[in-house]
């Protein structure tokens, strides 16, 4: 019986690597063409189903997000926020700013509002339950347990409304497994690589024993599994499930577990996804071995391609641990390794649509050109299924809006949950984002020329 592992051979990576530059050149050839496609980002149309309010408030707080002292401090600014003005007062302030913005409600009746809307607009939501945990983090199997129904909640509300023909969500396998025993997962495979059929075993609940791992660190991986198995279970043929990555510290052990899942339960379609982040210089290799992967294994592969946003903290922890940085030096060798990785999927697609599926989650016009543009050649509809975009809620609004007019299937990252909740997830979002937080020059603009041509109406019609 052939034994699943996650290391490729010596010469399968030779192969990957030549198919890795075959889809860099033939990138590099029909670059020209691709950036002739017809979609235009330039016009301030896309925002005239805000109200005067929402373009207000997206103007300020994309003016604020602009000075990076402000995103970068913006931790302790808000903590102290809350201490002086009490919980009450800092969460009625917070409310109608940065988290309507950025957040879809707090509970069902206030997300159901928001999802109207946007299934109005055309856009899809990609519920987002805001938990995660970094090393030092953890707090016990009853706090996974509790992430878990949150996490079991959040498939019943994505599949219980008829927001979108198909729903999908995003999961944090932190959330329901220690970030310590990640890392030490991570370890213990660059050294012995584990049986994706051992974990899919696991998830089944039978008793395994993992070489490497100490009878308590068993138990909590035991339990974690079975975590991920029952929402997965909840999710199969109602919501694909959109496992997010994180560092590279830990970012083998989640692929591990993420392709168990995929082994077990992709079998007819694409319900579990993983993510690629295309600012590591292991990302097309990663990407090739997971296609190789699904083909041999024989299960469905969904893909949630973005460029990444670890960026500083990648470079900091390889510089202290004496590692070579695993980024990309610069932001062209970025956006070469995303366009790559997006052309070997969509031809991927092109020649099994029904085994392999992609969300090109960028807020990059040229990778959505480019990628609608690669879409056209290759004969896919632009809402066959196969592909979709995403961006997330409260940002791009000028790409999100101007391809769900054109009939591409448009998903927003959405996050839910009280102030206090979804506050941690912000600060951290806003700090991994700042450098597109401090680049939306164009989405102010677009604004700007909303809000001038709304106040001339007005003002001619006086």
């Amino acid at each position: 019986m052939m034994v699943s592992r996650l290391r490729p051979s010596l010469p399968h990576l030779l192969s990957l690597r030549l198919l890795g530059t075959r889809a860099s050149r033939t990138a590099a050839v029909k670059q020209p063409d691709l950036l002739s496609a017809t979609l235009a980002f330039e016009e301030p149309s896309a925002f005239r189903v805000k109200s005067l309010g929402e373009l207000l408030r997206a103007l300020g707080i994309f003016h604020l997000c602009s000075f990076p002292m402000l995103v970068n401090n913006s931790g302790k600014l808000l903590t102290i926020a809350r201490t002086l003005l009490g919980r009450r007062v800092f969460s009625l302030l917070l409310r109608p700013s940065v988290y309507a913005q950025f957040v879809a409600g707090e509970n069902e009746s206030e997300i159901s509002q928001s999802m109207a809307k946007m299934s109005s607009l055309g856009l899809r939501p990609m519920l987002a339950v805001p938990i995660e945990e970094d090393l030092g983090e953890s707090t016990g199997e009853k706090r996974y347990d509790d992430n878990m129904e949150a996490m079991l909640e959040c498939v019943q509300i994505s599949h219980s409304n008829a927001w979108s023909k198909d729903p999908m969500m995003q999961l944090k396998i932190t959330a329901l497994l220690s970030p310590e025993l990640c890392v030490k997962l991570t370890t213990l495979i660059t050294q012995q690589p584990y049986d994706l059929n051992l974990l899919v075993r696991a998830m089944d609940g039978e008793p395994i024993k993992f070489p490497g791992l100490n009878e308590s660190e068993v138990a909590h991986f035991l339990c974690g599994l079975q975590r991920l198995n029952k929402i997965a279970e909840a999710s199969v043929n109602k919501v694909r499930v959109l496992v997010d990555a994180e560092y590279t510290y830990m970012n083998p052990a989640l692929s591990l577990v993420t392709i168990a899942m995929m082994k077990k339960f992709n079998k007819d379609g694409a319900w579990i996804w993983n993510t690629y982040q295309c600012y590591l210089k292991e990302s097309r290799s990663l990407l090739l071995e997971a296609l190789r992967l699904s083909s041999d294994e024989g299960f469905c592969l969904g893909v949630k391609l973005v460029r990444g946003a670890y960026m500083d903290k990648e470079r900091k922890l390889a510089e202290d641990g004496g590692r070579l940085d695993p980024v990309h030096q610069c932001w062209e060798d970025t956006n070469d390794s995303y366009n790559g990785s997006l052309d070997v999927m969509l031809e991927a697609i092109s020649q099994k649509p029904e085994r392999h599926r992609i969300i090109v989650a960028t807020h990059n016009e040229e990778s959505v050109r480019r990628a609608a543009k690669r879409m056209e050649e290759l004969g896919m509809d632009n809402d066959g299924g196969s592909v979709c975009f995403g961006q997330l809620l409260g940002m791009c609004d000028h790409v999100s809006l101007t391809l769900a007019k054109e009939g591409y299937a448009v998903y927003k990252s959405v996050p839910y949950g009280s102030v206090d909740d979804t506050l941690p997830y912000l600060v951290r979002r806003a700090q991994e984002n700042r450098t597109v937080l401090q680049g939306i020059r164009k989405e102010r603009d677009l604004l700007r020329r909303e809000l001038y041509r709304r106040l001339s109406l007005r003002r001619g019609s006086q």
